[in-house]
């Protein structure tokens, strides 16, 4: 299988299947490679691939954690913004892997016109970030006060709601 041929055009499921077949155990690094490509379509179709092997199997992604936060902030292209927030989703956050760069634009996107799915997603990884640091959970807290007064989709809603449930009991003002 030509990896780069087949990213570069227009492909569907049964493609991202048979190419992550493909790449399962030989060739995950050449496929991720591909998903830092300046071609959007052959990114994307390289994201989208890797949004669909096995969770166990996206540890290769740890060590390009860095870089696919610093093409997530980069990228205009909103497809691989979402895809990019998935694959981040999937990875364990710990105290450590904090970049404030990336909890500052997932912030300033939970409270955004961006797509619902990207919301969402922002607003995982911002909780996911903000967890460790009973400061960070406050500023968190105020964006979702806000994020609810304004109509959301079901889906964004219940990522909402889902969250709220995380976080600890709000500590009374002085």
């Amino acid at each position: 299988m030509n990896l780069k041929a087949t990213l570069g055009g227009r492909i569907g499921i049964s493609d991202i299947r048979a190419i992550c077949a493909h790449c399962s155990g030989s060739c995950e690094t050449e496929l991720l490679s591909y998903a830092f490509d300046s071609d959007d379509r052959t990114a994307y179709n390289a994201l989208w691939a890797l949004t669909h092997f096995p969770r166990k199997g996206r540890d290769l992604l740890l060590p390009y954690r860095d870089r696919l936060i610093d093409s997530l902030l980069a990228t205009a292209h909103v497809g691989r913004r979402r895809l990019m927030l998935s694959l981040l989703d999937a990875l364990p956050c710990e105290a450590a892997d904090i970049r404030t760069d990336y909890l500052d634009f997932c912030l300033d996107r939970i409270n955004s016109t961006e797509p619902y799915g990207v919301r969402a997603l922002c607003l995982r990884q911002a909780y996911a970030q903000c967890r460790h640091y009973p400061e960070l959970i406050h500023e968190l807290r105020q964006q979702m006060q806000i994020m609810a007064l304004a109509p959301l989709s079901p889906g964004l809603r219940s990522v909402l709601r889902h969250i709220s449930r995380l976080l600890p009991p709000a500590s009374p003002s002085l």
